[in-house]
């Protein structure tokens, strides 16, 4: 058996929880969990959008992602409301207060760069290589 640094698994789980700590400080600041800074940057791409979506967007249950919501509407950040065709859909949209707060989280692509000393065009590739890893082990 391979030892575990030579294991691609286990250096991109090891690599993800690195930058999820690096990340912690300043969504601590902002008064965000990292999965809820998650759920803001897929409304932020897509805008209003169901709860089944954001899940699948973020590849998770609905049921994980309906207590995030919930947390971020408590704070003013987000709105739920019932679809108008199908009641059983739940929509959510940002609120400008949520638009503000994740503008001000783009400072977290600048931590990662630095914290990584990669110049933004590295780290794309890099995340291009990953992504493309992921499509074929989910594909294949």
């Amino acid at each position: 058996m391979r030892p575990l640094d030579q294991q691609i698994c286990f250096t991109l789980y090891a690599t993800s929880m690195a930058i999820t700590r690096a990340y912690k400080p300043l969504l601590d600041q902002l008064g965000l969990t990292y999965p809820q800074y998650l759920v803001l940057s897929v409304l932020g791409e897509n805008g209003s959008q169901t709860i089944g979506g954001v899940a699948a967007r973020l590849d998770l249950e609905s049921s994980t992602v309906t207590p995030l919501v919930k947390r971020l509407e408590a704070a003013g950040l987000v709105e739920r409301r019932r679809g108008r065709e199908d009641e059983r859909k739940v929509e959510v949209t940002m609120t400008p207060a949520g638009q503000a707060l994740l503008e001000r989280s783009v400072c977290l692509g600048d931590l990662l760069m630095e914290r990584s000393g990669m110049d933004g065009e590295a780290l794309e590739a890099l995340n291009r290589q990953v992504q493309a890893l992921r499509e074929r082990i989910v594909g294949g």
